[in-house]
């Protein structure tokens, strides 16, 4: 059996983003002493690397709501800010609309800027403290619009406070005198302020109570359509999956394990992770051995398993699975899956 990596996924350069065998490590060895080891009568100096995304590649089409599912530290917000360049990718190729972005410096990158924004998961952590409302919203217009007038600001920030249903005369107020949900809105308003084309969302609804999650989910989808948005929303709650997806991505240890349309995936997931992550929702009527119980625990993204990262803990895994990365095929409507299993016709 080989142990090659698997070859790219097809993707589209035709579309608004497409990510081509993005890799994303982070070295967290520390300084020497820290790395020193001493084996075997010799010392040697061994680094630690955290391998949080591995060989990702899709592509995202304008005007679709692509979203990233899977466990707490699968990779999903690394993906994220990789994909905006907060983190520069180790290799693999960024692309939007068709030019390559990941290769470009801080300057090259302000075009990019612009149609380009984020909404992230905790807004109080997001917003400074120290800046009023008016000030947080204003400073991204005033800096890609330098002539701007003072007036046509102010009125940019009205306007969009207003889209977002934060009442405009708030807006010499302060972060903390907000409430979670009012927060979320004012970070939704900065993503907006620039007319971006893409948004990343992640996780903007996990730290809200659950009556105000799906007002803000109807906001975003409300602007999606008022604006012709592009969303890449991550998130580990498949019941909001279900509801706003076009796409839908299933990561395991910064793997992608399977690319799916929505419906599809709910409808008949092909993966044993994802057939795992579906079988957990809580459904009325479902009887308690429609669970798919999986085995072992999750391994430690600082040494992956060989072959298959899922193959400790599958059920359908053979010596295949633990020697070979299985590579991400297309099975029918749409459907990529990385599965040895999948592949082989006995899933």
């Amino acid at each position: 059996m080989t142990t090659e990596q698997p070859k790219p996924m097809k993707s589209d350069e035709n579309g608004l983003l497409a990510l081509k065998q993005v890799v994303k490590h982070f070295d967290i060895s520390g300084g020497l002493l820290d790395r020193l080891r001493f084996e075997k009568g010799k010392i040697i100096n061994q680094r630690t690397t955290v391998k949080a995304v591995n060989n990702v590649s899709f592509t995202i089409a304008p005007g679709e709501t692509f979203s990233v599912v899977g466990e707490s530290g699968c990779g999903k917000s690394t993906l994220a800010r990789t994909t905006l360049g907060i983190y520069p990718p180790n290799s693999g190729e960024i692309l939007y609309r068709g030019t390559r972005i990941d290769n470009k410096n801080a300057q090259q990158m302000l075009p990019f800027r612009r149609k380009m924004q984020m909404i992230f998961q905790d807004p109080y952590a997001s917003l400074n403290p120290r800046k009023t409302v008016m000030q947080t919203l204003e400073e991204p217009v005033v800096f890609h619009n330098p002539s701007i007038s003072a007036v046509q600001v102010k009125d940019r920030v009205a306007e969009v406070m207003s889209q977002v249903g934060v009442d405009p005369k708030w807006a010499s107020r302060y972060p903390h005198e907000f409430s979670g949900g009012q927060r979320q809105r004012i970070s939704i308003a900065r993503a907006l302020m620039v007319d971006p084309e893409f948004i990343v969302a992640d996780e903007p609804v996990s730290a809200l109570d659950v009556s105000i999650q799906a007002q803000i989910l109807n906001l975003l989808m409300d602007a999606q359509a008022q604006r012709g948005l592009t969303y890449m929303f991550i998130t580990h709650d498949l019941s909001v999956v279900e509801h706003i997806s076009s796409r839908v991505a299933v990561m395991y240890l910064g793997t992608l394990c399977e690319l799916s349309p929505a419906k599809t995936l709910f409808d008949s997931p092909r993966h044993p992770y994802t057939q795992a992550l579906l079988s957990a929702i809580p459904k009325l009527g479902r009887k308690k051995s429609g669970h798919v119980k999986l085995k072992g625990e999750v391994p430690t993204p600082i040494n992956l398993p060989s072959g298959c990262v899922f193959h400790g803990r599958c059920i359908y895994a053979n010596p295949r699975c633990i020697e070979e990365i299985p590579e991400a095929r297309s099975v029918e409507n749409k459907v990529i899956v990385a599965c040895h299993a999948v592949e082989e016709g006995r899933l």
